[in-house]
This record gives structure tokens, sequence and C-alpha cells, in this order.
């Protein structure tokens, strides 16, 4: 008895020997590999930063690319591990299981639109024209973020690890309580729909906005949580029919509410008789403040507004077709139950 555990225990020894060994070998290979992006990414200098010194020309503009290693890194690895664990889930399952090629397709344009918003001309460009800046937080929270949301980049970014560490991702998120707590309180949607709204109002106070246009960790901080709280928002609204967490109806009045609150500050916006963030008068581009603040306004109100009435309207379709599912199913088991009874024939 006493050989066969010493047997067993050896065979687990070996096992998980022989596992650490596999992962070590696939980890100093990734290595070898990245090294080179790594020495990129710490010799590369740094740019000039956006925020200081005079705000681009028209003759300057498509000089204006951010190329900040950070987030040309992060991009890059996001993106090659999505694509690395969508190849694993179709090479193990075959094309289209798991993640569905449009799924794919939605992912890769999200990137994309990050990459328009976060790399172009277009963020040096915002710090002229706030209409441009307008324009980039759109392409943020309103494109960019339902577009990876329907990606549904946790299945592939998990295939993406090595085995060993999928397994032991695994063993560890069954025994994190708090943190799986933590989640389900943080993704109710009524809070969800709180700090979203919360996000796009409180940047938008002249203070703050104006403090993110001179400070780039601000900026940073803004872009941030403009583009998390957004992600969290579509996540809650659009994520697959089995984890949902309201049904279509309620994605409606979730919709809706967005729509009116965010159309309000841009008609806030809009028909505001002066300036409200004074840093654009002094660095207005081939325009007055006051007409690029009304421009801003419109962008916020109508592309936005009419993003989320497609949105409102889809989930309304979605709505009434479940509906309707739902009563002819009833309607056939009441029909079967109809035709069983013995009653019926008397």
């Amino acid at each position: 008895m006493y050989s066969h555990v010493l047997i067993i225990r050896e065979e687990a020894a070996l096992h998980y020997q022989s596992n650490f060994q596999h992962f070590t070998h696939r980890f100093k290979r990734l290595w070898r590999r990245s090294r080179l992006i790594l020495f990129i990414w710490v010799a590369w200098p740094a740019p000039a930063d956006a925020f200081q010194g005079l705000p681009p020309t028209p003759e300057t503009i498509w000089s204006a690319w951010n190329l900040e290693p950070s987030i040309l890194a992060i991009l890059i690895v996001i993106a090659w591990g999505y694509f690395r664990g969508v190849r694993r889930l179709w090479r193990r399952a075959g094309l289209g299981r798991g993640i569905h090629v449009w799924q794919a397709v939605a992912f890769s344009a999200g990137l994309l639109v990050l990459l328009a918003a976060l790399v172009s001309p277009l963020g040096a460009l915002g710090t002229a024209l706030f209409s441009v800046h307008m324009l980039q937080h759109l392409l943020l929270m309103i494109v960019a973020a339902p577009l990876l949301v329907l990606g549904a980049p946790l299945l592939p970014l998990i295939w993406a690890l090595p085995k060993p560490a999928r397994q032991a991702l695994g063993r560890w998120w069954r025994k994190a309580n708090l943190v799986r707590s933590l989640w389900q309180n943080l993704s109710q949607p009524l809070l969800v729909w709180l700090l979203y709204g919360f996000t796009l109002w409180i940047w938008h106070l002249p203070a703050l906005y104006q403090a993110a246009l001179e400070q780039v960790v601000i900026h940073e901080l803004e872009h941030i949580t403009f583009f998390g709280t957004a992600l969290l928002f579509w996540w809650v609204l659009i994520q697959p029919i089995g984890h949902r967490r309201m049904n279509y109806g309620a994605g409606v009045l979730f919709i809706f509410t967005t729509a009116l609150h965010s159309g309000a500050l841009g008609a806030l916006l809009t028909f505001a008789q002066r300036p409200l963030y004074p840093i654009y008068v002094a660095r207005a581009w081939n325009t007055t403040a006051l007409e690029d603040q009304q421009l801003a306004g419109l962008i916020m109100w109508i592309p936005m507004g009419v993003i989320y009435l497609i949105t409102a309207l889809v989930l309304l379709a979605l709505w009434l077709q479940t509906t309707e599912q739902r009563v002819r199913r009833r309607e056939a088991a009441y029909q079967l139950s109809a035709d069983n009874d013995p009653i019926r024939y008397y």
C-alpha cells in the first residue's frame, strides 16, 4: 500500500514537473520573440507631449501621430492574444466555433477604431478643436467599446494562455469569492448606468475638462474612465444571451435613458451663449470657439443619439421577437395538453 502511494506521488511530481518545464519553455520562447519589442519600447524616445506648446496647425497636423510605445504595445499584445486564442479555438473545435467569424471581424474593427482614436492625428487636433476632441470620445465610447464587446474577448484571451496558466487561472477564479462578488456587484445594470452617466457629465465640467487638456496624467485618466465605463456599459447591455443580466425590455430603457441625458448634455453645449472652455478660445483652429463648441454639442447630441437609437430599436425588435416566441411556445404547450386530455373526447 505504501509503495503504491509513493508511486502515485512520484507520478504526480513528474506530471507537475513536466507541466512546469513546458510552461517555462513556452515562456522562454515568448520572451525571445518579445525582446525586440520590449527593447524598442524602452529605447524609443518619448514623443513630444501633445498638450505642451502650441496646438497643431493645418501644415503640421499630418505629422502629429501619437506613436507612444505603451499604447502601441498594449494594442499589439491584445490583438496578438485575441487572434492566438481564436486560432486555437478554431483549430480545436472548427471554424466559427466558440467565436463566430463575425465576432472576430467586430473585434478587429474595434481595434482599428482604437487606432484611429488614440494613434492618429485626431488626438493632437483635439487639443485645438473641441469638436474633434468630442469625436475622439465618441469613437472610444460608442464605436470601439461595443465592437470590442461584440467580439467576446474573454474566451480567446484565456485560450491564448498556455494550458498550465489556463488551469491555474481557473483554480484561482473558483476560489476568488471576493473578486467574483465584487464583479457581480459592479456589473449591476443600475450601478453601471450611474457610473457611465456620472463619468460623462463630470468630465465635461469646465474645470476638469481644462485640467485634462493641460495635464497629461489627467487626460489619460479621462480616457481610461471614459473607455472603461463604456466597456462595462456595453458589456451589461449586449453581452451573450446566456449570460444576460437584463432582458431586452430593460435594455431598451437602459439605452433610452442614456440617450436622454447625453442628448441633454449635447444640447447644453450647443445652445450655450458663450464658450464654456476658455482654453479653446486661444486655440481655435480656423473657427471661433463658440462655433466649435456648438459643433461639439451637435456631435454628442445627434450622431451619438442616432447610435443609441439604433441600438434601442434592435433591442426592441429582439424583445418583441422573444416575446412572440414565448407566446407561441405557451400556445403549443397548451394545445398539446388539450390534445392529450381524454375528457375532450366524451
